[in-house]
Order: structure tokens, then sequence, then C-alpha cells
């Protein structure tokens, strides 16, 4: 009987210690009118018949934000709107054009190399230019993949001084 009584009270202390552990996942805080620079990773549905479908893996596309984003008070799933600020060409062709519209997600991501074990991203989930949708994905790091962490814990993409108001 003791030992089920020292085994109940060592269970009860784990399952304490346990759930006592706060995460802390690094917070992303972005301002409507931020201009953030996105990777782009992929393109889902490529048809092989358009421009869109010539542009690499890692073509940057900097987007000015219309919508904020807080992690603190935004949860995961949340979306967010954009629009391109410069153009993409592929094949001397212009692809997508200035103020194309950006449609995303805030992202709580699994991540293994990351302290808390979690991460937050913006994803762009689509883009629309000139009524022509596009289903891609994109974000603020050239890998969705996980990467050693960086000194800031966030995207691994420092922002400029114009381009302040986002903190991750």
């Amino acid at each position: 009987m003791k030992r089920i009584v020292l085994a109940a009270l060592l269970l009860a202390a784990l399952a304490i210690a346990i759930y006592g552990q706060a995460f802390k996942v690094e917070p992303v805080r972005v301002s409507a009118g931020t201009v953030l620079t996105f990777y782009l990773h992929a393109r889902l549905n490529a048809t092989g018949g358009d421009g869109v479908d010539g542009l690499p893996k890692g073509t940057l596309l900097r987007v000015k934000m219309l919508d904020s984003i807080d992690s603190a008070v935004n949860s995961d799933g949340t979306e967010f709107h954009g629009t391109v600020v410069s153009g993409l060409a592929s094949s001397r062709e212009v692809v997508i054009h200035p103020d194309s519209e950006v449609r995303g997600i805030l992202a709580l991501l699994r991540s293994r190399s990351h302290p808390d074990g979690f991460r937050y991203e913006l994803l762009i989930t689509s883009l629309t230019d000139h009524g022509k949708s596009y289903v891609l994905t994109a974000s603020l790091r050239p890998s969705l993949a996980d990467s050693p962490v960086p000194s800031n814990h966030g995207t691994g993409v420092s922002p400029k001084p114009s381009e302040s108001g986002a903190t991750h």
C-alpha cells in the first residue's frame, strides 16, 4: 500500500512540474503599412502555362501589409492582406505586377530547433494579379524547414529601418 501511495505522490509531483512549465513563443508583431520581404517556396497546382510557374524558389516578394498582426492578440490561422510593392518578371515578362493582392495567414508551426518547440510564421497563401489568382507559399524565412534559430529567435529576416513596425 505504501508503494502505491508513494507512486501516486511521485506521479502527482511530476504532473505538477510538467504543467507548471510555461513555454513562451516569440511573438510576431507587424503594423499595417510595414513592407516585408517574403521568400517564394512552392506553387501548388502549377499549370506549367503561366509566368508565375517560372519564378524560382527563393524569389523575393516585397509586400506592404494592409493589416496589423500581433500574435499576442491574433490567433493561429488569422488571415492578413497585403499588396505587392514591386513587380516580378520571369523570362523578361512581368508576371506579378505592383499592387497585386496578397493573402496570407499567421501560423503557429512546430519547430524541433526552436527552444520552445514552436514558432510563429507569416505565410502568404495566394496572390491575385489582374484577376488571375495563384495558390502559392511564401514566408519570411528562406526555408520552412527547421534551421538553427537566429539570435533574435525571429524570422531570420532583419527589417531595414524603413521596414520598421515588425518585431519577431
